[in-house]
């Protein structure tokens, strides 16, 4: 394959990725996730006057509870719908964010631009995570902190996304959850890096409604799923939907409603 084809297919696959997380509604569908998020921020202990980069900030979910924890705060994202429900909503609470459209792959940033650089199931969806390893670490100063929260491949979302992959055809791409295996992370973040940790956590998901309910949610809200339905016939469809059902009944722990931990790798490194 020569360099200019390979760069175009780069460019396609940017293309769909862009339309794909652009697809549904995310500022609803994290509303529901923002409790986990701010015990995952907290954890951190970013110093309150700290720059942070959120790198994939989707609505604003991690970069608003760092703005309200007082950090000078920039988000960016590929998904520019995305980006207009964020500033929406800082504008909304008086909170100090800038938001910007930026890929995780290109950062519009200068070297040492930020403290901490954060990004949560974010920048592991970005096709080449080589280069987003370098991204993160050049935009970050020396001694500064960056962190990850990345789905595990064993894990309920892990498990999701490879439910939802039988159905649809390759995306060209490395899997996203390979950012949650501990050995793949410590080899893609060797360059630049001081020191690293690695600790699985868990997410809780938990919504008022049953699990049929909470695939609904997530065909008509969450993007990548979203466009797995559109791309299936009715048969195909449906046998998603009730694969889906029951991959969400088996860990539920509520009596009503819906509540299922999902396992993610938290990852912490100080840039050397």
């Amino acid at each position: 394959m020569t360099t200019q084809s390979a760069n175009t297919d780069v460019v396609e696959l940017k293309t769909r990725l862009k339309t794909t997380w652009m697809t549904g509604d995310y500022d609803r569908f994290s509303r529901y996730l923002e409790a986990e998020a701010a015990v995952f921020y907290k954890r951190l202990n970013i110093p309150a006057n700290a720059r942070v980069l959120d790198v994939g900030c989707g609505a604003g979910q991690v970069a608003l509870i760092a703005a309200r924890a007082g950090a000078d705060v920039t988000g960016c994202d590929i998904a520019t719908n995305w980006l207009e429900q964020a500033r929406a909503r800082a504008a909304s609470e008086g909170l100090k964010a800038i938001f910007e459209e930026g890929d995780a792959e290109a950062l519009p940033y200068p070297d040492a631009s930020f403290d901490a650089v954060v990004s949560l199931f974010a920048a592991m969806f970005a096709p080449r995570p080589e280069i987003v390893a370098a991204e993160l670490t050049r935009v970050c100063r020396p001694g500064g902190m960056i962190a990850m929260g990345n789905w595990t491949p064993q894990g309920f979302i892990g498990q999701m996304f490879k439910l939802i992959a039988k159905h649809l055809a390759p995306s060209g791409m490395p899997s996203p959850v390979l950012w949650g295996d501990e050995a793949t992370v410590r080899e893609r973040l060797k360059p630049g890096i001081a020191e690293l940790t690695c600790t699985p956590r868990m997410y809780i998901f938990e919504y008022p409604f049953p699990p049929n309910e909470v695939v609904e949610f997530f065909r008509v809200n969450y993007g990548p799923m979203t466009r797995a339905f559109a791309s299936l016939d009715a048969t195909g469809q449906a046998a998603l939907r009730e694969e889906l059902t029951n991959l969400w009944s088996q860990p539920n722990v509520a009596s009503q409603g819906t509540r299922v931990e999902a396992e993610y790798l938290e990852v912490r490194a100080t840039r050397a």
